[in-house]
């Protein structure tokens, strides 16, 4: 055992709920003791079940032991908690890649270098699908069109039903802390513009989410997700006095769906700086 190991051993143990299990699970699956960091990892799970870099750690140590579809899980999880890491990206973008899923592959790969351009293995890793392709996009869209239009709500077109990723689209909204609706709708099931309504409902969400952040020390809150069988919904705060809710059917996955409200946000809060 090395020095770093016995250390980090030391200090968990003296302090069983400190965030040693991060660096201690790390170093034993760099030394290939697979099954100790495993357990590491599931323990400091245990204690942080919303971590997201404790779930990031279990995807890498997942598919170390060729747990492909476990790793995948544990790095849509850690999407899910924090859609802006890094590592998870690049993760299920190495799991897209050998599944044969190139543009999937890509998506996730080039989100990745948008959050850290300096980055160069993310760069060779979308290198390397575009020589077994022959041409990749190094910044694939998730969708087609912008989400937001630059025409005020009233004379803003349509969504389309189906999203460019062929999932059922429900909608994308931009709502103000009042519950009015800015910009964009949703639809319901049989296709009615709930947007107003649903825009009511959403009045004071992010103030509860910040405050309830806040008692719970959590720090600022970066996104919510719903689940359901009927569609899956996920909201971020564009800016600190808006709210973005976008809503796919439930077949998407939630980790992909993280990574479109964060593409919307993006375009959100361009539209509100020219808007404003």
């Amino acid at each position: 055992m090395t020095d770093d190991i016995k250390t980090l051993t030391a200090r968990l143990a003296d302090e069983p709920s400190s965030l040693a299990f991060l660096d201690l699970a790390e170093a034993l699956r760099r030394r290939g003791q697979l099954d100790s960091a495993y357990k590491v990892a599931r323990g400091g799970l245990a204690r942080y079940p919303t971590l997201a870099d404790a779930h990031d750690l279990m995807g890498r140590i997942l598919g170390d032991q060729g747990d492909l579809a476990a790793a995948f899980d544990a790095w849509a999880e850690a999407l899910r908690l924090d859609p802006m890491r890094i590592g998870a990206l690049k993760g299920i973008g190495f799991l897209y890649f050998k599944a044969g899923d190139l543009p999937a592959a890509t998506e996730h790969l080039a989100r990745a270098a948008e959050i850290d351009p300096d980055d160069l293995s993310i760069r060779q890793a979308i290198d390397r699908i575009r020589n077994a392709t022959g041409s990749v996009p190094t910044a694939a869209p998730i969708e087609e069109k912008p989400v937001l239009m630059a025409e005020p709500v009233a004379t803003a077109p349509t969504p389309q039903t189906t999203a460019s990723n062929g999932h059922p689209e429900h909608g994308v909204m931009l709502v103000d802390a009042k519950g009015l609706r800015l910009n964009g709708t949703v639809l319901s099931p049989s296709k009615e513009d709930v947007g107003d309504r649903v825009a009511a409902e959403l009045a004071g969400v992010s103030k509860e989410a910040s405050r309830t952040s806040r008692l719970l020390g959590l720090g600022t809150w970066q996104a919510i997700a719903v689940e359901s069988p009927e569609g899956n919904l996920f909201l971020v705060p564009p800016t600190p006095e808006t709210l973005l809710l976008t809503v796919r059917d439930s077949s998407l996955p939630m980790a992909r769906l993280g990574l479109m409200a964060e593409r919307a946000a993006r375009d959100a809060r361009a539209w509100l700086t020219q808007h404003t």
